[in-house]
Parts: structure tokens; sequence; C-alpha cells
């Protein structure tokens, strides 16, 4: 049974760092995309980053910033959020994709997360 779920939220200063971790069940990133999503109050979701085997990407909103990682031994993808600002302040989701390759469109993505909360502020 294919299943994600996010840990790893809290609350820092702005320019401190955090790290997000994604555990997945039922398959592999060689075989399956994962995706990083955040919705701030009031926005629309907004795609952060994603990979596939050792393919990656990331929105130009958290490039060079923040750094997207997998281990499979693991079963977990880690999400390296570093240099926050309070814009970065959201509820943020793991999700994947059994179907296509590394990419940031939500609507294609079948199975989420339940969501863990990041807040920058000082």
């Amino acid at each position: 049974q294919v299943q994600v779920a996010e840990s790893g939220g809290g609350l820092v200063q702005p320019g401190e760092s955090l790290r997000l971790s994604c555990t997945f069940y039922g398959f592999t990133l060689d075989d399956y995309a994962i995706g990083w999503f955040r919705q701030a109050p009031g926005k629309e979701r907004e795609g952060v980053s994603c990979i596939r085997s050792s393919t990656t990407y990331y929105a130009d909103s958290v490039k060079g910033r923040f750094t997207i990682s997998g281990d499979n031994a693991k079963n977990t993808v880690y999400l390296q959020m570093n240099s926050l600002i309070p814009e970065d302040t959201a509820v943020y989701y793991c999700a994947t994709d059994p179907w296509s390759n590394c990419h940031l469109d939500g609507d294609e993505y079948d199975y989420w997360g339940q969501g863990t909360q990041v807040t920058v502020s000082s």
C-alpha cells in the first residue's frame, strides 16, 4: 500500500534551518516521484521541490536555500531548509506520483501526507 507521511516541522527564527522528513511506503524513489508542496493561509498551494531517482527540481523561490535528498534504505526523503524567511511559513506536504518523472504539478500527485506546520518568525 502506497503511503507518505511528513514530520519535522516547527517554529524557527529567520535565518535558521529546519529539516523535514517524508517517510514513504510501498515504493522506491527509482520508480515514483516524491514532491514537497506548501500552502500558506489564504494562498494557493505551491510546489517546492521534487525528487525521483537522481533527478531533483526546485522552485525559484527556494533554489539555493533548500536541498532535497532521498534514502531508499530508510524509506525517507529529506527537505533541508536553510536561510528560512517568514515567507516560508506554511503547511508543508509531501506527495507521490507513481506515473511521472520529477515535477511540481500538484494536481498530478495521487498520494498525500497530512502536512506539517513550518513557522518562521522572530
